[in-house]
């Protein structure tokens, strides 16, 4: 009888020292994915009221940093060439996320405001701007940028030309030097090299997820399945526990 005591008692040990165990190897998975998921979630909005106040050097403002350094500075150096050459002002502004109820292009209008409250400031005027986490872009021009570079090209230039890199890839460093190319070209009196060659009916609204949504719900994925086995692992080792101590 004390011998089979002794084996019944070392059965409740080792199942309750099992049950234990595993949840807290469950737990710790579970943290770790939610640090995971936490870690990958995508930045804090932008803010309109975190974007400086623009100066003779601002050309490119690269917050949701897409662009290499040298892709940068290469293309400030040719806005500020055209600006010299044209008198027309071309800035490029790139952010990682827009506040809630925020569009790309009520984000255009208001800083492309901010920036330039006057009518006179406005109209040698351009601004385009790129939000990263949707890929959506928009552009606001100046009157007297519109008698040379239409609405239509403008939009061409914001929707296709900037675009259809992203959808092929994320190639942010090939779309806005195109989009440098383009710029330059119109607002200096040359010929339109008008927007890239569409393959296989690229459609570029940029409604396609982006590298941070792909992530995060990646990321979400394995949390809910931690979370399952988290739910399911005490309860089979409690229901298996009970079924050998009425064996």
């Amino acid at each position: 009888m004390n011998k089979h005591l002794k084996n019944l008692a070392m059965q409740r040990f080792s199942f309750s020292w099992l049950a234990t165990h595993l949840q807290v190897v469950v737990t710790v998975m579970c943290g770790v994915a939610l640090v995971g998921l936490i870690g990958i979630t995508p930045a804090a909005a932008t803010s309109l009221y975190e974007i400086p106040m623009v100066s003779s050097d601002t050309w490119v403002l690269d917050k949701a940093e897409v662009l290499s350094r040298t892709n940068e500075g290469t293309i400030a150096a040719d806005l500020k060439g055209l600006a010299e050459k044209t008198g027309f002002n071309t800035r490029i502004v790139t952010i990682r996320r827009l506040d809630y109820g925020e569009t790309v292009q009520s984000f255009t209008d208001k800083l492309f405001e901010q920036w330039f409250p006057e009518p006179e400031e406005q109209a040698n005027q351009t601004l385009l701007v790129l939000d990263s986490l949707t890929n959506n872009s928009a552009i606001r021009t100046g009157e007297k940028v519109n008698a040379v570079m239409p609405d239509d090209i403008a939009e061409s230039i914001a929707q296709e030309t900037l675009l259809v890199p992203l959808k092929e890839g994320d190639k942010y460093n090939q779309a806005l030097l195109d989009v440098r190319d383009r710029l330059v070209a119109v607002l200096s009196g040359e010929a339109d090299p008008g927007p890239p060659k569409l393959i296989d009916n690229v459609r570029t609204e940029g409604t396609f997820a982006s590298r941070e949504q792909t992530k995060s719900s990646n990321a979400t994925i394995w949390v809910v399945g931690f979370l399952i086995v988290a739910t399911v692992v005490p309860m089979a080792t409690y229901y298996f526990y009970q079924y050998m101590l009425n064996r």
